[in-house]
């Protein structure tokens, strides 16, 4: 049964110490098993004829004049980012690191500040928007072979349902480099990743070597919204992962799993106003 419990309040020491705390805890990982991470790679897409899964989501929101200008260096970061993400090649027994790849994102690699959430309002923050990116590829890994062994979930819902695609609590954020996304590849084939913009759409294409004979649906349960306290609303929510085996003629259904639980404290009111008469 979930519990909310408030954010506790911690000084800005406090913080500033966990975060090089758990910076240095994440550059000693990486270097421990260094020679399991996928790079960036040379590829002939030839090579890669099978589209595992595809997909994309929109770059620019409705928001405001002001928020507006951060979504266009939000764009702007991702152009940077999707750079050292399209091409990786995903070996058998690989793991793949969404910031190992990038890096830390910096001013002086070309970053603008963009939109970040932070403690679930919008932030003027070098680096912002890059959650976009590692939100495609978590929902395209859902839809392969390829096992989930780090995602974080989102602790704010930021904003209503307007033209929401994907369930809620489908995504992936980041937070340079505790934060991290990480894949691995458990099985005996090759994966290509690729990721692009096109038509103000971040665009993403998982391709393998040799035919997968699996496909997946990824799906919402038990959603439900929850009163904390006077103008306190959780959001909560069950993922779930259908699996069917391809056939010819059919799918069969063979697996039916629990991928995560989702409890977002939300940003905004959840009630519509009563219409006046």
């Amino acid at each position: 049964m979930y519990k909310y419990v408030p954010q506790k309040k911690r000084s800005h020491l406090r913080i500033k110490a966990g975060c090089v705390f758990y910076t240095l805890k994440r550059y000693f990982y990486w270097l421990k098993y260094n020679r399991f991470f996928c790079k960036k790679a040379k590829f002939i897409q030839a090579d890669f004829p099978y589209t595992v899964f595809t997909h994309s989501s929109p770059l620019y929101r409705n928001l405001s004049k002001e928020d507006t200008l951060l979504q266009k260096a939000k764009v702007h970061n991702l152009k940077i980012a999707v750079k050292k993400i399209n091409g990786t090649i995903i070996k058998p027994e690989n793991l793949f690191s969404y910031w190992k790849l990038i890096g830390n994102p910096l001013k002086i690699k070309g970053y603008k500040k963009g939109m970040m959430l932070v403690n679930g309002r919008p932030k003027a923050s070098t680096g912002g928007g890059l959650c976009a990116l590692s939100n495609l590829l978590y929902w395209i890994f859902l839809h392969s072979p390829l096992t989930v062994k780090e995602r974080w979930r989102h602790s704010y819902d930021v904003f209503p349902d307007s033209n929401r695609t994907l369930p809620f609590g489908s995504g992936a954020t980041c937070v340079y480099n505790y934060r991290d996304l990480i894949i691995q590849n458990q099985t005996q084939n090759e994966y290509l990743v690729l990721v692009w913009i096109e038509n103000n759409r971040l665009c993403g294409k998982l391709c393998s070597k040799t035919p997968v004979e699996y496909e997946y649906e990824v799906y919402q349960k038990d959603h439900w919204i929850s009163q904390e306290g006077p103008g306190i609303y959780v959001r909560h929510n069950t993922i779930y992962r259908k699996t069917f085996v391809k056939d010819k003629s059919s799918k069969k259904e063979t697996e039916d799993i629990l991928i995560t639980q989702n409890h977002a404290l939300m940003m905004y009111n959840p009630l519509l106003p009563e219409k006046s008469e």
